[in-house]
């Protein structure tokens, strides 16, 4: 886990949360206990809008199971339409 704790905060300021980001998400430690995560302005902008991330091993098929359904056809609808396609 790609960490830092207060102390070396204070200590290297935005250098060290901006190395940290360098190897992904950056958890905060405070008294022994995570207290925040820090993102990338990519991976949060990714957050906010609901895309899943690509993790690294992830086969192409993973990676296109876990999009968001983006259509508005159901399975009867394009069973019917894939029908009339192949009866010409």
């Amino acid at each position: 886990m790609n960490t830092l704790t207060i102390a070396e905060i204070k200590r290297c300021g935005m250098a060290a949360i901006e190395e940290g980001l360098r190897h992904g998400p950056v958890h905060i430690v405070k008294r022994n206990k995570l207290a925040a995560v820090v993102l990338s302005e990519e991976d949060y902008q990714r957050l906010a809008s609901g895309q899943p991330q690509a993790r690294p091993g992830m086969t192409a098929l993973q990676w296109l199971l876990a999009q968001p359904a983006a259509g508005t056809r159901n399975r009867k609808d394009i069973d019917a339409a894939l029908a009339q396609e192949r009866a010409w």
